[in-house]
């Protein structure tokens, strides 16, 4: 099973929508057995793939989720002061969406969990088993889900704090939607400069607990080296508008620049975390085209971008950016599971 993070330091690039239609070409097209976490405390995935209706329901009156388990429930024993996760883990199946994917939904209160994270955190930096443990939260969650899919999509805020930095420790491999903005590119700077900082105390915190403790890591079936610093499997940018002239869809020079700088930023910032097998010259896995009038559409009816159909309200010349998104992602995830598998 191999763990993705969806994540940029930028919002607004279309991290979501990028995660969720990846997700669901991996299980439709792919044969891929799938789920997504919604980690984001705005929970967009959960609200893309079941509806907003349905999220309603869950977040307010709770109706919708029956013996369903929220990212927050999982969570919910580390909020109350213990190291473990809630044990059992119960998704939305696959058969109630039109993605194809199993869901564990976002929650509002997830939020609520940062400061106990950033308390675990502390005390892990001193060798304190319980703090890493807390802040291995996630390592346990894929251990649980290990035996049930090919892939698990993490979607996350863009914030730099404690919840982030937590799902990555327990992540295979992290990727980085991008747009055509300089505030993408300082997404990225932000990213190295905050793994620097403390990927290093991380496995440094373990180091300190097996020395003045040895042998408790391996109780808890725990490394201490992480995945992801040889984890980084690539970029996509999302394409902004061009402009008109004469009836003629013209370059903007400004937005040129930008992605003319994105591959050296890339290796400037986050060569160094690339995948085993991987060089610089795989790390871009496509450009996302601007799909104008079909997101809104899609977010309507709740359903992946490439199934879209005439019922759901597709006319016209949107017949063709659908046709076009879907090969276009088909691309970008047969260079996802290259690169992947690059590093196995």
């Amino acid at each position: 099973m191999i763990a993705l993070a969806m994540f940029n330091n930028k919002g607004g690039v279309g991290k979501t929508t990028l995660t969720c239609n990846i997700a669901s070409y991996l299980a439709k097209k792919k044969g891929k057995r799938v789920l997504v976490i919604d980690c984001d405390p705005q929970c967009n995935a959960t609200q893309l793939i079941m509806g907003e209706e349905y999220a309603a329901e869950l977040y307010f009156s709770k109706t919708a989720s029956g013996a369903t388990t929220t990212i927050s429930d999982i969570l919910r024993p580390i909020e109350d002061g213990d190291s473990d996760i809630e044990n059992s883990v119960i998704p939305i199946k696959s058969s109630d969406n039109r993605f194809g994917v199993d869901l564990i939904p976002g929650h509002p209160s997830f939020s609520i969990i940062e400061d106990r994270l950033g308390a675990a955190w502390h005390e892990l930096l001193g060798g304190d088993i319980g703090g890493i443990r807390k802040t291995n939260w996630n390592t346990y969650l894929k251990r649980k889900l290990s035996n049930n899919y090919d892939y698990v999509l993490y979607d996350l805020g863009p914030s730099l704090g404690s919840i982030n930095r937590s799902v990555l420790i327990g992540c295979d491999n992290f990727m980085t939607p991008m747009g055509t903005d300089i505030f993408s590119i300082l997404g990225i700077r932000n990213i190295s400069t905050w793994l620097q900082s403390w990927v290093d105390r991380y496995e440094n915190g373990l180091r300190l607990c097996e020395r003045n403790s040895a042998g408790r890591l391996k109780a808890f079936k725990l490394d201490d080296t992480l995945p992801i610093t040889s984890g980084y499997i690539g970029y996509t940018i999302q394409q902004y508008i061009t402009k008109s002239k004469s009836g003629v869809r013209r370059p903007t020079r400004a937005y040129e620049q930008i992605i003319s700088n994105v591959p050296d930023e890339i290796k400037q910032s986050l060569s160094s975390y690339l995948s085993t097998g991987m060089t610089i010259d795989n790390v871009q896995l496509g450009d996302v085209p601007h799909l104008y009038s079909l997101i809104p559409l899609a977010q309507s009816v709740s359903s992946p971008l490439f199934e879209l159909k005439s019922g759901d309200g597709i006319v016209g010349t949107q017949g063709k950016q659908k046709d076009q998104y879907e090969e276009i992602l088909g691309t970008i995830c047969s260079n996802l599971i290259s690169n992947i598998n690059l590093g196995q």
